[in-house]
């Protein structure tokens, strides 16, 4: 299993591939940057950390599209971060020429590779990474939901004090400041979180969730999330790899479900060895389905802008 992460010089390229290869997900780990020196000493860092780790991955880093060759996997993690008062899609101008660029060029060179999509605006870089790599939609995923829910479980675990390895949840829609977590989908050891929380705390950890990755970029001032994003990304590679079968909230291209069409959002999927096995369509409740609608339609006009950039 050969896994490529583009941006590996980055801090969450370099986060997803420590994840991967300390687990020993993939035998085979490229880490490709344009900014090669720095890529080559993260990577040279990482791959000495094995032998403490007793871990047999083996990490090449480079600047040479060629060594991406014949990956089983591409995670695309380039471009650059938020600061201070940035929303995601205040890096659109930036990021659709990168991710479009990385795109092109690893599927020339692994024409076969499922595509994990990781850089911000993230529904809209998977809308690209799809048009760019002209692949199937089942072999193009953005990680998105993975990461919301994550924060979610985290935030409501803080709130009662249980492991967030009991808490299932779900969040769906873009990744930003629309997302729509689902109080109703969300239990703890299957028993419904709202036999836990009141509903002002929950709505209240809801808001904090969709504004969990500026809150960050709030206290680090300089960049954004790293650890959470990396790890969510390597979680769906173990699932691919491992062929799970796993039920996870992800961006994909849409195409009838939930009533849209020809749009990345974030909905359950099942994730296996051909990458999304299957789309799983909630029957949401209206005051979901409004969120959830609101959130989609705003996807929609921001990728027509990126678009239109590219053009």
């Amino acid at each position: 299993m050969k896994v490529t992460v583009i941006g590996g010089a980055g801090n969450v390229g370099a986060t997803c591939a420590q994840v991967l290869a300390n687990k020993e997900i993939a035998e085979n780990i490229v880490l490709f940057d344009v900014n090669e020196s720095v890529c080559k000493g993260r990577g040279l860092d990482m791959y000495q950390s094995m032998p403490i780790l007793d871990s047999s991955a083996c990490l090449l880093p480079t600047a040479d599209y060629n060594d991406t060759a014949n990956s089983d996997i591409v995670i695309i993690t380039a471009g650059i971060a938020r600061k201070p008062g940035m929303s995601r899609d205040d890096l659109l101008k930036t990021n659709a020429g990168i991710v479009s660029s990385c795109a092109e060029n690893a599927v020339k060179h692994s024409p076969n590779a499922i595509f994990v999509i990781v850089s911000n605006p993230l529904d809209v870089m998977t809308y690209i990474a799809l048009q760019k790599t002209k692949l199937p939609r089942n072999k193009v995923i953005g990680m998105a939901g993975i990461l919301d829910a994550a924060r979610y479980r985290t935030f409501l675990s803080m709130e009662i004090g249980i492991s967030p390895k009991d808490i299932q949840a779900l969040v769906l829609g873009g990744h930003g400041d629309t997302m729509v977590p689902l109080p109703r989908y969300t239990t703890v050891a299957g028993i419904p979180i709202t036999d836990f929380i009141p509903k002002d705390k929950l709505d209240a950890i809801c808001e904090r969730t969709a504004n969990g990755g500026g809150e960050i970029v709030k206290y680090l001032q300089t960049g954004s999330a790293w650890y959470a994003p990396g790890t969510a990304s390597a979680e769906i590679v173990e699932a691919i790899v491992k062929n799970q079968k796993r039920i996870l909230p992800c961006t994909v291209l849409i195409d009838g479900e939930y009533g849209y069409k020809d749009v990345c959002v974030g909905v359950p999927i099942v994730i296996g060895k051909n990458g999304i096995e299957k789309i799983v369509e909630l029957n949401l409740e209206p005051n979901e389905k409004a969120l959830f609608d609101k959130s989609a339609s705003h996807v929609k006009e921001t990728i027509k802008e990126a678009l239109e950039i590219l053009k």
